[in-house]
């Protein structure tokens, strides 16, 4: 005796070996033994040989008429072998059978399935509706396929063409136009970029990168939501001596400026003055949800999309020729050493003597180590502040950045590309370094003597984390750290800013330790930085080629950072070179630079020879930037 029976929504054959009331012991067509339950089967049979039925049954199947079925079996349920024998007339065969069970089972939308061997028919008007269905269906499947072979041809049908920035951003693989929008990619083997510009609808590779970032962050524009004009404290008191900023030439978000006093006995007081836009709008507020909104200024070579709207940055912004609000911090500074001998906070407004700039100042960076002099404004000034950020510097026993290596600005103007190179590190740059992470740690530290809630930057076993406990920065040396020099650009910065007034003020803070506004800015914040600094760089390596093309480089020194992996000695670009030999991270080697491809945002590298083997120096930077 044979077995059809059901496993798993397929229908097998087996041969019994023994019974029990409840299970069968079978033997498959295969050889393999196995139980099967009593109410698995469906039919039991003699002949033809189980491998034999399912074959003759399926060629009997492909003889019947579905819509005759479905007219003759009515509204009641039924089981197959009923309707088999109904339909031939007499008892059917086990083939008869079997293959009318295989033609239900394959007009799902003819017959619905009641249970093991049980249907029954589909009411008139959903089988007209469901064939409907099917039949748009099939024509949409014709379109797909007739796009598809459009797109292959390098046409683009105007369908697709309409949601050309969808398909290369977001695409929705619902819509049929993506579906064939993606059959085509894979057909001709071109990535969705490279199949739009072969369609001729993709003449702007920088618009094409761009256009990916404005579309991750502002789908709906980058403008800004209405919103009412800040108010300026009135009482704040003026502070009597004036600051000075040193920043880029385009800088228009000033947030931090200095000043020097010099005391009778010669000590000194240093100022590090920071915006104060948390005096003029408050958490929760229309302003305020903006910049949650957006969390950070993002910057790439020729674009900027700030924080907050202009007219606020410029309400708060330290601009040469205004007082403007500041939370102040003023540092007692002994002469002879550059030793700390106390530190004091206060809000205040402070007028603004001048904005310098580093195109015109940055002639200091070797002045100030040579002990000469150049003659500029402030000069005497920066020099005693640099002074003391060395002593700072030392003290920490931490260096603000690598130093000896440089850095890199890239402007663009009417399409030219200027990379300019900066030694990091540079007596300027460390001026600012330094008093930056002296305001950060000093503030960080009066809030969490004073228990309130803050965002700090902790480092530990090399990780550097966001945390609302003041735990240590192991990179700066210090014992707390919190971000609070950038409440114009970063809303981590503008969130403690909000707390370190409160507790200047003696009132209470806006947000608690395990305040959910709190936590959920500081995740947010964590996520879209690192976005952001991403979509940084690709614009960046995006403008590195355009260089490459606009200066025609045919050969550049590079340093090894990794196997077959390379930066450019004179652009913030790291490229693959498959043909470099085993060389210590650091070596300095020259390439041969050949195709630039500006949609992938590649350049085809090819080792020439190698210039200098590695010093440790240079040798731990490019591990630190691999």
């Amino acid at each position: 005796m044979q077995l059809l029976y059901e496993e798993g929504g397929d229908f097998r054959v087996a041969a019994v070996l023994a019974q029990s009331p409840t299970a069968f012991q079978v033997e498959t067509p295969h050889g393999r033994r196995a139980k099967v339950k009593a109410g698995q089967v469906l039919m039991q049979f003699e002949r033809p040989a189980g491998a034999e039925l399912l074959d003759l049954a399926q060629r009997f199947a492909d003889t019947l008429d579905t819509e005759f079925l479905w007219q003759c079996c009515g509204a009641r349920e039924f089981g197959f072998v009923e309707l088999a024998r109904e339909y031939v007339g007499r008892e059917p065969t086990s083939i008869e059978a079997t293959g009318l069970l295989l033609k239900l089972q394959s007009a799902p939308m003819y017959f619905y399935r009641r249970g093991h061997g049980r249907f029954q028919a589909a009411p008139e008007d959903t089988l007209k509706r469901a064939i409907a269905g099917q039949e748009k269906k099939r024509r949409m499947q014709e379109r797909i396929e007739a796009w598809t072979e459009q797109l292959a041809r390098g046409s683009c049908p105007e369908e697709i063409a309409a949601l050309h920035d969808e398909l290369l951003y977001a695409p929705d693989r619902n819509k049929p136009e993506t579906k064939s929008f993606e059959q085509a990619c894979k057909q001709t083997g071109l990535s969705p970029a490279r199949l739009l510009e072969r369609c001729g609808l993709l003449a702007d590779s920088h618009a094409y990168h761009l256009n990916g970032f404005l579309h991750e962050f502002f789908p709906r524009g980058s403008q800004f939501a209405a919103h009412p004009v800040p108010a300026q404290p009135a009482d704040l008191p003026r502070a009597e001596h004036a600051a000075f900023s040193l920043d880029d030439v385009g800088t228009t978000e000033i947030d931090d400026a200095f000043s020097v006093e010099r005391g009778p006995d010669g000590s000194l007081r240093v100022g590090v003055h920071i915006a104060a836009p948390a005096l003029g709008f408050a958490p929760g507020s229309p302003i305020d949800a903006i910049a949650r909104e957006r969390l950070s200024t993002a910057y790439m070579p020729g674009e900027k999309f700030t924080m907050l709207p202009e007219d606020v940055v410029e309400h708060f912004s330290l601009d040469h020729g205004s007082a403007q609000p500041a939370v102040s911090l003023y540092v007692e500074v002994s002469a002879d050493d550059f030793s700390i001998r106390g530190t004091r906070s206060r809000l205040e407004r402070i007028p603004i003597a001048a904005n310098l700039h580093h195109a015109r100042y940055d002639r200091l960076n070797g002045a100030f180590p040579a002990g000469t002099a150049c003659g500029l404004p402030f000069e005497d000034a920066l020099r005693t502040l640099w002074q003391f950020a060395c002593a700072l510097e030392a003290r920490r026993g931490k260096p603000a950045v690598n130093t000896g290596f440089e850095e890199f600005t890239i402007s663009v103007e009417n399409g030219r590309v200027e990379v300019r190179a900066r030694k990091r590190g540079a007596p300027l740059d460390k001026l600012v370094a330094e008093l930056m992470i002296l305001a950060n740690t000093t503030w960080g530290t009066l809030l969490a003597e004073r228990d309130v809630a803050a965002i700090y930057r902790v480092q530990s076993s090399g990780k550097v984390r966001l945390s609302v406990h003041p735990e240590a920065h192991e990179g700066l040396g210090v014992s707390c750290y919190a971000w609070m020099s950038s409440p114009l650009r970063r809303y981590v910065d503008l969130v403690n800013q909000w707390q370190l007034i409160a507790a200047l003020e003696g009132r209470r803070p806006p947000f608690g330790r395990s305040a959910e506004a709190l936590l959920t800015a500081m995740r947010a914040f964590e996520l879209t930085h690192a976005r952001y600094a991403e979509h940084q760089r690709a614009m960046e390596s995006y403008w590195c080629l355009r260089w490459l093309l606009q200066e025609r480089v045919e050969q550049a020194e590079a340093i090894v950072l990794r196997e077959r992996v390379v930066r450019f000695a004179a652009l913030p670009l790291t490229v693959p070179v498959a043909s470099l030999p085993a060389l210590e991270p650091g070596t300095r080697v020259r390439v041969n630079v050949g195709e630039v491809d500006l949609i992938e945002r590649t350049v085809a590298c090819s080792y020439r020879e190698t210039l200098s083997v590695p010093n440790d120096a240079v040798a731990q930077d490019a591990n630190a930037r691999a």
